[in-house]
């Protein structure tokens, strides 16, 4: 079984969340799952200092910079196809709503990236489960718009403490037809039908362990629909 995870750079603000992203490698390994990492061959809309919060003169390249995650076992998304793996899934961090779409800045009027919406469009109509962590859900909410495919989703929950606004995010997926679930930290929504999970991950206030458990539960179902 060979699950793709698809990377948006290095480091929540401005990449892929790491601790998800590792998190979820780890998961995968434990479910005995070869793993392909992938990125866009793109460059980042921009570079953020993770120490002081700054945006940084420089230009990285999100294939580069997720290579140091992958520990340079990575593959160009362009080169990645549908008929390749059996699963799909995207960790959060800022990187899914600024290179892998432009939630970001645009909300429901976003664009995704092109080769992103193509693996996305090609899983979906193959019926491949995708798993999608923290903020990741917007790019699956927008890809599907386009087809008319109302995907059931989570962001988080109004419930529990976020550092976000999980109300808003959840409007805007609304507003592209998704269908928006409350859910916490270490849980995960299913949407069995559209063959999709996700879970809330740091968009809620969480440790390290909250989030891997949410984690290990997502690449859990993730591995489970592969088989169904």
């Amino acid at each position: 079984m060979k699950i793709a995870v698809l990377l948006s750079g290095s480091g929540v603000y401005d990449g892929s969340e790491i601790h998800e992203a590792v998190s979820a490698l780890i998961a995968l390994d434990r479910l005995k799952v070869d793993v392909i990492c992938t990125a866009p061959d793109r460059n980042q809309h921009h570079v953020i200092n993770h120490l002081d919060g700054n945006e940084m003169d420089e230009i990285r390249n999100v294939l580069v910079e997720s290579a140091r995650i992958a520990r340079g076992n990575i593959l160009p998304l362009g080169n990645l196809k549908a008929d390749d793996i059996d699963g799909l899934l995207l960790p959060g961090g800022f990187g899914a709503a600024k290179n892998l779409s432009t939630w970001a800045f645009d909300g429901p009027g976003s664009a995704v990236e092109g080769e992103t919406k193509r693996i996305i469009l090609e899983m979906h109509a193959a019926r491949k489960p995708i798993a999608a962590l923290c903020v990741s859900p917007v790019v699956l909410a927008k890809v599907l718009q386009e087809g008319g495919q109302g995907a059931t989703l989570t962001l988080g929950t109004t419930e529990a403490a976020s550092p976000y606004d999980i109300a808003g995010f959840h409007e805007g997926i609304a507003a592209v037809g998704a269908d928006p679930v409350a859910c916490d930290s270490g849980e995960i929504v299913v949407d069995e039908t559209n063959r999709i999970i996700s879970s809330p991950c740091y968009m809620m206030d969480a440790s390290i362990s909250q989030i891997y458990d949410g984690i290990e539960k997502a690449c859990t179902r993730l591995v489970e629909m592969v088989g169904q």
